[in-house]
C-alpha cells in the first residue's frame, strides 16, 4: 500500500519536475516523445487494492489540476500506441542488457546460479510437465487420474523473479519446493495412468481412468528407484516402459540402480540387449541414505550395488518396452561387469569407445585432450574445479550479487582417477576434494562427454564463503569472443569488457564479465568449436581466452543488501542433523570443426531438456504382452518432426481444445542445412485423429492472429523498410501443413 509518506514524496518528486522543465527536458530525450510510463507497484507493496487506487485517484487529480502534464491510468497497449503515433525514429537494439549492475562493485551475477538444486528441480519439473501434458492430450483428460494443473500453478508461481532466480528467503524457497512437489506427485498419476491407457490392447473399448501398476523415480540421479532394487517376483520381470517426448526418433542410455549383475534385458521383440554394469560408488550412497531421509521421510535400503545400463531406442512421441529378468531363474549367467584400468606411470590414458577420445595425464590425473577420430578435431584442453572468495568488505557478495574478493583457488592440481572401461560406456571417476567428486562418461554411440558432478557441502569452518566455478582451457585464439544462449533460443555474441552501447570502465572483471546460461555456451578460433551445455539455469563466461567458465554452486556468510536480508547459506536438515547443501548435476561438453557445432547443441539441448521419461512395473512378461502394446507411437509410425523443429507445447484445454506451440530451432544461417524454412504436416502429426478446427492464435494464445493489427515501425538503419526474416505462410485447411522460419514460434488451437 502507498504509505502517506510515500504519496507525498512521489507528489513532492512530480510537482518539483513541474516547476523545473529543465529536469522533464532532461527525460524526455530517453523516453523518445513526450509520453513517460510510470509503473505501479513494487516488491512486498503492492497490497490493498482500494487504497492504492484511492491515493493514485487523488495523485492523479492534483497532477493534471496544473495543466503541463496528463497523468492517467494506462496499459502497456495504450502506451504502445501512443509511442507508435508520434512517427519517430526508433534506435534498434538486437542485444540484451546483461550483465548489468547498480554499483561500480555491484554487479548482479550470483543469482544466474543461486540456489542450484532448486534450479535444477524447475528445469526436470518443466520437462516433465511437457510430457505430462502430451500424454494427457493422447490418453483424454477423462481417460486419467489425477491432473497436471497443480503442478503448472507451481511452475508459474516458481517464474517469479525472486523464485528461480534464487533471490527469495530460505522459508520462501521451501515452500516454492514444496508446491513443485504437490504437483509433481500429482502428475505423476496422470502420466501412469495415460501410459496405461495407451498401451492397453483392448480395442474398441473406452480408456477409462483407473488405478495404473507403474511407478516412477524422482530420486533416480542418487540410486533411488524402489521398484528396480526389489527382488523380482518369481515367474515376473522388471517392465520398464520408456516414452519418447520428442518429436524425432532417439536413442539413449538408460542407466537404473540394482541389486544382481546377472540380469537379462529384452527389448519389445524379444531380442537380448547389450548390457554394462558399474558399481555405485560411495558418494552416491551417501548422498542417498542423507538426502531420501531429508526428503521423503524415510529410511531407505541399503544402496543398491551396481547401475545396469543399456541402449533404448524410442519412436517420436512413441514409447517401447524393455522386460528385465532374473537370469538365475532362467538357469543362465550373464555377467556384464566392466573391465577397470590399471594406470601405468607415464602412460597417457585414453577413454572413449566410440568416436569421441578423451586424454588424461598420468601424473596430475586431469583431462588433458579431446579428439574425436570421425572429424579429425582435436582440442588440448585442461579441466579442473577452482573457487572464488567471496566479498566480506562493502559490497559484498550473496543471493543476488556476484564480487570475489581475489583469484579465484584451485581445489586441486592432482587428482585421484579411476578409470571404468565397458562395452557401452566408459567412466572416469576423479576425487578433486572431500567434498567434489566428478565422473566424466564418454558413450559409445555419442560425440560428447557427459559430466556428472557432486559438490557439497561447501566448508565454511574457515569463516570463507565459496563460489564454486569448473573451468575448461583449451588452446584456442578467441579474440575475447564467445557466444551465449538468450533464454535458450538465439546465441549472442559477448565480447569480454566491452559493450556495444557504451564505453565499459572495467572495475570487475569476472563478475562484469558473467552472462546467464540457460542452454550453454560455446567458444571458437579459425578452426574448431568448444560447446558446454548445462542441465540448469547458471551463470558463466569467458574470462581467459580459450576458455570457458561455469559456477556451479554457492555458499556465502553475508546478505548482500537487495532484499533477502540472510547470506545464500544453504542447508537440508535431517531432524536436528543439518549439512551445507550438496549439489549433483551434470554439463556436457562438445568439440566440432568451425561452424558444425550448432547441430548437436541444438539437438542435444532439446534431449537434455526432455529426457527420456522412465515408468516401472512387475508383471508376468507373456501376460503383459498378451495385453499391451509393448511398441508404438501416436503419430504415424513412418513420420517424425523435422530436426529442426521442437513441440513446445501440447496441452487439452478446459474447453476441448488443444493448444498446439511448434518452434524452428535454428537461427537464420546458424546451419547450412536446418537454418531454412521447413514444414510440420499435422494429418501425420495426429494420425489417428481427425482435425475438424485449425485457429492460428498469438504466441500466448488469447487472441486469433487474423485479428492482430501489426505496427509499423520507423527503424534506424532500415532505410523506411523494417527487416524481414523468413516466415512461414497461412495454413491451408486442406493439407493443414504448418511452415516454420529460422526461430520462428507459431501457436494454434486445435478441434479434433
Amino acid at each position: 500500500m502507498i504509505t502517506l509518506s510515500l504519496y507525498r514524496m512521489i507528489l513532492f518528486c512530480l510537482i518539483t519536475m513541474l516547476n523545473n522543465e529543465s529536469r522533464i527536458s532532461l527525460l524526455l530525450p530517453l523516453h523518445k516523445t513526450n509520453h513517460i510510463m510510470w509503473t505501479m507497484g513494487d516488491d512486498f507493496q503492492y497490497q490493498y487494492a482500494e487504497t492504492w487506487f484511492k491515493q493514485m485517484d487523488k495523485l492523479i487529480h492534483h497532477v493534471n489540476k496544473d495543466g503541463r502534464v496528463n497523468a492517467l491510468y494506462s496499459t502497456p497497449s495504450i502506451y504502445t500506441d501512443a509511442k507508435n503515433a508520434a512517427n519517430q525514429l526508433w534506435p534498434l537494439k538486437t542485444d540484451d542488457y546483461f550483465p548489468y549492475a547498480d554499483g561500480v562493485n555491484a554487479y548482479w551475477t550470483g543469482y544466474f546460479t543461486s540456489r542450484p538444486a532448486f534450479k535444477r528441480y524447475v528445469r526436470i519439473l518443466s520437462g516433465y510437465y511437457l510430457a505430462a501434458r502430451q500424454l494427457e492430450v493422447f490418453a483424454g483428460k477423462k481417460s486419467t487420474l489425477g491432473h497436471t494443473l497443480d503442478l503448472g500453478d507451481a511452475l508459474g508461481v516458481a517464474q517469479h523473479h525472486d523464485a528461480v532466480s534464487g533471490t527469495a528467503m530460505q522459508h520462501t524457497t521451501n515452500d516454492y519446493a514444496k508446491r513443485l512437489a504437490i504437483g509433481a506427485s500429482r502428475a505423476e498419476a496422470v502420466v501412469s495412468s495415460s501410459l496405461n491407457c495407451l498401451t492397453s490392447k483392448r480395442l474398441g473399448v473406452q480408456c477409462s481412468a483407473h488405478a495404473s501398476a507403474f511407478s516412477q523415480c524422482q530420486l533416480l540421479n542418487i540410486s533411488y528407484c524402489p521398484p528396480t532394487e526389489d527382488s523380482i517376483p518369481q515367474r515376473k520381470s522388471l517392465v520398464l516402459l520408456v516414452y519418447n517426448p520428442l518429436g524425432w526418433n532417439r536413442t539413449d542410455i538408460v542407466r537404473i540402480p540394482v541389486n544382481d549383475a546377472n540380469f537379462i534385458v529384452e527389448d519389445s521383440s524379444g531380442n537380448n540387449i547389450q548390457t554394462q554394469y558399474t558399481k555405485v560408488d560411495n558418494v552416491t550412497a551417501n548422498l542417498r541414505e542423507f538426502y531420501v531421509k531429508a526428503y521423503v521421510g524415510l529410511s531407505p535400503k541399503q544402496a543398491p550395488k551396481y547401475w545396469l545400463q543399456f541402449q533404448a531406442s524410442v519412436p517420436p512421441l512413441g514409447w517401447n518396452t524393455y522386460f528385465i529378468s532374473d537370469t538365475a531363474k532362467k538357469g543362465k549367467s550373464r555377467n556384464g561387469l566392466p573391465s577397470h584400468l590399471n594406470i601405468q606411470k607415464n602412460d597417457i590414458i585414453e577413454v572413449g569407445p566410440g568416436n569421441l577420445k578423451l586424454s588424461f595425464s598420468p601424473e596430475s590425473g586431469q583431462l588433458i585432450r579431446l579428439h574425436n577420430s570421425r572429424t579429425g578435431v582435436d582440442v588440448p584442453i585442461k579441466q579442473s574445479y577452482l573457487w572464488y572468495n567471496s566479498s566480506d568488505e562493502r559490497q559484498v557478495s550473496g543471493a543476488y550479487i556476484f564480487r570475489p574478493k581475489a583469484p579465484p583457488n584451485i581445489v586441486s592440481r592432482s587428482v585421484p582417477v579411476k578409470i571404468i572401461r565397458g562395452p557401452l560406456v566408459d567412466e572416469v571417476h576423479q576425487k578433486f576434494s572431500s567434498w567434489i567428486y566428478q565422473v566424466t562418461r564418454v558413450y559409445k554411440d555419442k560425440e560428447h562427454a557427459e559430466i556428472e558432478y557432486t559438490i557439497g557441502p561447501i566448508p565454511i569452518e574457515d569463516g570463507i564463503g565459496k563460489e564454486v566455478i569448473t573451468q575448461m582451457t583449451a588452446n584456442m585464439v578467441t579474440n575475447k569472443e564467445f557466444y551465449t544462449d538468450s533464454n535458450g533460443r538465439d546465441f549472442l555474441k559477448r565480447v569480454r569488457d566491452h559493450r556495444d552501447d557504451w564505453p565499459l570502465q572495467v572495475n570487475e572483471p569476472v563478475a562484469g564479465n558473467y552472462y546467464p546460461l540457460n542452454l550453454g555456451i560455446y567458444i571458437k578460433d579459425k578452426k574448431s568449436e568448444l560447446s558446454v551445455l548445462v542441465d540448469r539455469a547458471t551463470g558463466g563466461g569467458s574470462i581467459k581466452d580459450g576458455q570457458v567458465e561455469l559456477m556451479l554452486h554457492r555458499r556465502t556468510l553475508y546478505d548482500d543488501g537487495r532484499g533477502v536480508e540472510e547470506p545464500l547459506n544453504e542447508q537440508v536438515c535431517q531432524h536436528d542433523q543439518c549439512q551445507g547443501l550438496t549439489v549433483r548435476g551434470n554439463y556436457y561438453m562438445g568439440i566440432h570443426n568451425l561452424g558444425a557445432g550448432s547441430r548437436w547443441r541444438r539437438t542435444t539441448g532439446q534431449e537434455i531438456y526432455s529426457p527420456l521419461l522412465l515408468a516401472f512395473a512387475h508383471e508376468n512378461m507373456g501376460n503383459w504382452k498378451a495385453f499391451h502394446v509393448t511398441r508404438g507411437t501416436v503419430i504415424d509410425p513412418n513420420y517424425s518432426l523435422p530436426l529442426n523443429v521442437a513441440l513446445i507445447t501440447l496441452e487439452e484445454l478446459d474447453n476441448g481444445m488443444v493448444l498446439l506451440r511448434l518452434a524452428h530451432l535454428y537461427e537464420s544461417g546458424e546451419d547450412a542445412h536446418l537454418s531454412t524454412l521447413t514444414k510440420v504436416e499435422l494429418k501425420k502429426m495426429f494420425a489417428t485423429k481427425t482435425i475438424k478446427q485449425l485457429i492460428e492464435v498469438s504466441l500466448s494464445a488469447n487472441q486469433e492472429k487474423s485479428k492482430m493489427k501489426k505496427k509499423t515501425w520507423n527503424v534506424a538503419g532500415d532505410k523506411g523498410h523494417e527487416s524481414e526474416g523468413i516466415r512461414g505462410g497461412p495454413v491451408s485447411n486442406v493439407n493443414l501443413v504448418i511452415e516454420l522460419g529460422p526461430m520462428e514460434i507459431r501457436t494454434f488451437l486445435l478441434k479434433f
